[in-house]
């Protein structure tokens, strides 16, 4: 009995001792020494694994409560318990609540605060640094958008962007569209493209700079806009002309690669929407003016303006009786933007349904540059319209959107802006200002 006590005593019998004497027990192992009675115990039946588990639990709880329950009462603790609890609840007693003093700083359901501007968007433009790709840039730059321009330069020009050099949300890449780009937006106003006779003839990039920039757009899922142009309808045998009108284009004439690559460029912007389900805009514009329009390309207004100018003779193509219609830049930027931003797919005409001769705008020009400008007569060149007027009944009833500038307003603009750049730039005078 006496070696069964000394063993459950945790000590073995001596050598010297005999079997009725009781050894002295060892002294407690080196390891647990300085452990108490109480910590080997919980040690033993494996206590703090539970502790552990339960502090888990605890901080799993305080995270996902912990936003709703501090707009509780000062005085109120969290529902877990304990001493954090009661801590966080004495804490709770002497702070403030910032939003019981400004109301308008409190924030609703994690989301943006009262009061706040609405969240810029990242917009690429291509053909940004041109005539109006640069207005709508400046425009989307100044709604507190993130602006991307996409530019080669070949019609577009740095000058005309220059102004947001420096702007955290502004940037710039000369490339061009016929080659692939990987870029993050939420939009894409597609606009490289030259547009106008001098130039389309030798850059031709409406299919294949279209075709990536869709590419782009399904790939990152952003909204897509196309500016077409008015020259689908070639030359019109409907007047005005509808955006349900089909057209009447050569599609072998010099003019074709102008014409047809816009009419192709629709079709892909068409067939990615319903093939792979891609939110598209498509905007048909008709003839625009305006501030940093190219000077010689070769486009009637600005031809009017820079023969006026600079003295020479205003060139008058056939009998001047061919009709076209006119908008200022401005009237065109808020169009494309409301269509953007819109829920209507399109195609819209976006134009001033004001309709002048070549001859009214020729007396236009003499009437607010030079009145003894004289006119000079040239023969026709090929496939050009006789008649050009946009019908805007769907941009008026579908996007509220209509011209505000008439022409006799908008020209003067043109005019200094022409004024400085001829004379105030003479290295410049010659360089385009294209894109769209």
């Amino acid at each position: 009995m006496a070696s069964e006590l000394t063993y459950r005593g945790g000590a073995s019998p001596s050598a010297g001792a005999g079997a009725g004497a009781y050894a002295a027990p060892k002294p407690a192992s080196s390891k647990a020494s300085w452990l108490s009675r109480a910590a080997r115990y919980a040690a033993g039946e494996h206590r703090p694994v539970f502790a552990l588990a339960g502090m888990l639990f605890a901080a799993a709880l305080f995270c996902f409560a912990g936003p709703s329950s501090t707009t509780g009462p000062a005085t109120g603790a969290y529902s877990s318990g304990g001493a954090g609890a009661a801590l966080s609840g004495s804490l709770s007693r002497f702070s403030v609540d910032p939003a019981a003093h400004n109301p308008a700083r409190h924030f609703v359901g994690g989301k943006v605060p009262l009061g706040l501007k609405r969240k810029g968007l990242r917009v690429l433009v291509t053909g940004g640094a041109g005539f109006v790709g640069s207005h709508l840039v400046d425009r989307l730059v100044a709604r507190g958008d993130s602006v991307i321009v996409v530019d080669n330069l070949f019609t577009g020009r740095k000058e005309n962007v220059m102004h947001h050099f420096g702007n955290p949300n502004f940037e710039m890449i000369r490339h061009d569209v016929v080659e692939p780009i990987l870029l993050e937006v939420d939009q894409i106003y597609h606009l490289a493209c030259p547009a106008s006779p001098v130039h389309y003839n030798w850059h031709k990039t409406n299919v294949v700079g279209t075709l990536n920039m869709l590419g782009l757009a399904k790939r990152i899922g952003a909204r897509f806009l196309l500016t077409s142009t008015s020259e689908v309808y070639g030359d019109p045998l409907q007047h005005p002309q509808v955006e349900t009108y089909w057209g009447n284009v050569n599609p072998i004439g010099v003019r074709s690669c102008y014409d047809e690559g816009k009419r192709t460029a629709e079709t892909l912007t068409m067939d990615y929407h319903r093939g792979a389900n891609l939110e598209v805009r498509i905007a048909r514009i008709f003839n625009t003016y305006g501030p940093r329009m190219c000077i010689d390309d070769g486009r009637v207004v600005s031809n009017f303006v820079a023969q006026a100018l600079r003295k020479e003779p205003l060139t008058v193509y056939g009998d001047g009786k061919q009709t076209r219609s006119f908008q200022y830049v401005s009237d065109l930027v808020e169009g494309l933007m409301k269509l953007m931003e819109g829920e209507h797919i399109g195609p819209f005409n976006l134009g001033n349904p004001g309709e002048f001769t070549m001859l009214e705008l020729a007396k236009v020009v003499q009437d607010t540059i030079d009145p003894n400008a004289r006119i000079e007569f040239r023969e026709n060149t090929q496939d050009d319209p006789h008649k050009r007027k946009p019908d805007i009944t769907k941009a008026k009833e579908l996007l509220g959107w209509e011209p505000k500038i008439p022409l006799r307003d908008g020209l003067p603009l043109m005019v200094t802006d022409f004024r400085k750049r001829i004379f105030g730039d003479q290295d410049g005078a010659g360089t385009s200002s294209g894109g769209q």
